[in-house]
C-alpha cells in the first residue's frame, strides 16, 4: 500500500498536476500554497525541478525508483511510495525533527511527476536490484 501524504498536500499536487497540464506553468496562488505547506524546501525542490534533476527508473517487474541530482551534485535514490530519501536533511529535518513532511528530492520528485516532466529511465530487474541493495 503506498504511503499517503496529508490530504493538503495532495490536493496541492492534484491542482499542480491540473493547471500545469493546461498553462504549462505553476501559478503565484500555488507556489505560495507550497511554500506554506513544505517551507524552505519548496523554493529548493522549485529549483531541481527547473534543473530537470530528477529521474524515474522502472524495470520490467514493475519496480519503481527515483534519481535526484541534488545541488551539490549528489545523486539520491528517493522512494517516493513510502517518501524515503537516503539525504542528511531528511534524517535530520524530517525523521529526527519533525520540521517537514519532505526533503526538497522527494518534493521535487513529486513537482515532476506533478508537472510531467520527469525524465524516464528504463533499466533491467538485476539493475534495479542493486539499486535497491545499494551494490550499484
Amino acid at each position: 500500500m503506498p504511503a499517503v501524504l496529508p490530504a493538503v498536500a495532495e490536493q496541492l499536487f492534484k491542482d499542480i498536476r491540473k493547471i500545469y497540464s493546461e498553462t504549462a506553468q505553476i501559478p503565484d496562488d500555488l507556489l505560495i500554497a507550497l511554500k506554506f505547506v513544505f517551507g524552505p524546501s519548496a523554493v529548493q525542490a522549485l529549483d531541481l525541478v527547473d534543473q530537470r534533476s530528477v529521474t524515474c527508473l522502472s524495470s520490467p517487474s514493475g519496480r519503481k525508483t527515483f534519481q535526484v541530482t541534488g545541488g551539490s551534485g549528489t545523486l539520491y535514490t528517493c522512494f517516493a511510495s513510502c517518501h524515503f530519501c537516503p539525504c542528511p536533511a531528511f534524517a535530520y529535518k524530517v525523521l529526527k525533527r519533525n520540521e517537514s513532511l519532505l526533503c526538497k528530492h522527494i518534493l521535487a520528485v513529486y513537482l515532476c511527476e506533478a508537472m510531467g516532466v520527469t525524465h524516464k529511465q528504463s533499466v533491467s530487474d538485476e539493475q534495479m536490484t542493486a539499486l535497491l541493495t545499494g551494490t550499484l
